[in-house]
């Protein structure tokens, strides 16, 4: 069920938590023709932590930094493709819960239409993680 896995970085963009800073990020990134691949965040009253995994960290991050964004990190994670199908999540966290590997976070982005969904995971231990799947 996995089609392809990789260990990829993601960039997290830590911010005050404001109305319109994921509207402000994505223009940021537009402008720059920078593709978003999968995107999460979440904020309290005061912080916003927005994790974005793109087609050119490395221009999205310096374009980022540009705009005033003075927290930008990148961080490594897992990028999973699957077969979008019943049971395709189930199998991959199985098999880390069966290793001891603790997913941190993840999230994803589906297709209905033939394409693969992509699953962005951390965990505690992703080389490991990689190798497990990638052996698949």
């Amino acid at each position: 069920m996995i089609k392809k896995v990789t260990l990829a970085k993601e960039i997290v963009v830590s911010s005050e938590n404001k109305v319109g800073i994921l509207a402000n990020i994505s223009k940021i990134l537009a402008d720059h023709d920078i593709n978003i691949e999968g995107v999460a965040g979440y904020g309290d009253n005061k912080e916003a932590k927005i994790m974005i995994v793109t087609d050119d960290n490395l221009r999205a991050c310096d374009a980022l930094r540009k705009a005033g964004y003075k927290s930008v990190k990148e961080s490594e994670i897992l990028m999973i493709d699957l077969i979008n199908k019943p049971g395709a999540l189930k199998n991959v966290t199985a098999r880390l819960a069966a290793e001891n590997i603790d997913i941190r976070y993840t999230y994803g982005t589906i297709c209905t239409e033939g394409c693969p969904a992509k699953i962005i995971i951390a965990t505690n231990a992703n080389e490991k993680a990689f190798v497990l799947l990638k052996t698949t």
